[in-house]
């Protein structure tokens, strides 16, 4: 017999079918008392703090990207993340046929769910090391968390072995996508503002993740291939199958298994095992490398924070210049340059602790992009 997914022919079954429905009661319930204290919030004038609020951003975010509401509004409301028979989402998915995306552990496929929706199925595989442990933990986290520039849960199913997780579809592929392949390129580059938006839409999502989220949620993954366009202005941060939360202060202190991607993954977490909510300011630094010189985190045998170090840590303009990628030059904002380079600078510090906190770094690209280009210089190209 099978109920919400699960056989119920075992006492594990039970268990697990208790604890998700556990998880998804105490989910709903917290979101509807976050949502009660938004609204009296409103009512109150507080403009002395300068911290950048989930709240903060969810009204600019609004502002910026009325034209998006429609793919964010079935986000919303928690009440509508549910089990799923295995047969229901091979039917959306038309069992299993148009595959949009790879992941270390899965392969995501596009699925239809009628009205015009359509949802992403990530499928844990575990040929590829996923395992349920790996998928109760996605759940769990999704379960928590909701933030414009994160993609959100819809539903999961755990069923004769496979492990599914049914996400928002997000339909521009990602952004390494369209920085980095012959598809992407074809779309003209990214220009330089729609590359600061983009690492503000990051920035946000991450300090909602490190401050907000409770208990602190560390991604351990942020590279360029997880974060989805939703167009060439905005972006969500997706892939939670490597997050560990930060909920226990003994565990900071513990060395644990190394994950995340090369090039990417904090020099200080390489050498101790010890992850922490810097270590994805780290990768967070190196992704802006990637926005501001158009490269791959890896060149050759170098990162590309060792490969950029000796122009970003220079005081001559025209290393700066030199770092930027050669498609955008002319459209680059000078003063802009230096904050971004400065910020990776500082994210990429040896010393985990003396790197800015996501909220830092929130703030200072969001007043960086208030600099009004007509009024500052912009990049003089070298001669040829």
């Amino acid at each position: 017999m099978w109920f919400l997914g699960f056989s119920t022919s075992s006492r594990r079954s039970y268990l697990v079918i208790g604890a998700i429905t556990l998880v998804i009661i105490l989910t709903i319930i917290l979101r509807k008392w976050a949502v009660y204290l938004d609204q009296i919030s409103h009512h109150q004038d507080d403009k002395s703090s300068k911290r950048v609020s989930d709240h903060d951003h969810q009204s600019d975010f609004d502002q910026k990207s009325n034209s998006d509401d429609k793919i964010n509004k079935h986000c919303s409301n928690s009440a509508a993340i549910r089990t799923y028979a295995l047969e229901e989402l091979k039917l959306a998915t038309s069992d299993f046929r148009i595959r949009i995306g790879v992941g270390a552990t899965s392969y995501v496929y596009l699925a239809e769910l009628g009205s015009g929706r359509f949802g992403a199925v990530k499928r844990l595989m575990e040929e590829r090391g996923g395992s349920q442990k790996m998928f109760l933990d996605e759940v769990s986290v999704l379960l928590r968390i909701s933030h414009p520039n994160l993609v959100c849960l819809m539903g999961f199913c755990l069923e004769k072995g496979e492990q599914l997780l049914l996400l928002e579809y997000v339909p521009n592929k990602s952004l390494f996508d369209r920085m980095h392949t012959r598809e992407g390129h074809s779309s003209g580059p990214l220009t330089w503002p729609n590359r600061l938006s983009i690492a503000l839409d990051i920035a946000y999502a991450l300090d909602y993740l490190h401050s907000v989220a409770d208990p602190p949620v560390i991604h351990r993954d942020i590279k360029s291939s997880n974060i989805l366009l939703i167009n060439d202005n905005h972006a969500k941060l997706a892939d939670f199958g490597l997050c560990k939360l930060g909920n226990d202060a003994q565990s900071a202190h513990t060395p644990i298994a190394v994950k995340g991607s090369l090039g990417y993954v904090d020099t200080n977490y390489l050498n101790t095992g010890i992850v922490s909510p810097k270590s994805d300011v780290y990768s967070f630094g190196v992704l802006l490398l990637e926005l501001i010189t158009g490269l791959r985190s890896l060149q050759g045998s170098f990162t590309l924070a060792e490969w950029t170090e000796e122009y970003r840590k220079s005081e001559n303009g025209e290393d700066l210049i030199g770092m930027v990628d050669p498609k955008i030059k002319s459209d680059v904002n000078l003063e802009q340059l230096r904050v971004l380079v400065d910020v990776a600078n500082v994210a990429l510090l040896g010393n985990s602790e003396a790197r800015p906190d996501m909220t830092q770094i929130a703030y200072r690209i969001s007043s960086c992009i208030k600099i009004n280009n007509d009024d500052q210089p912009q990049l003089e190209l070298p001669p040829v």
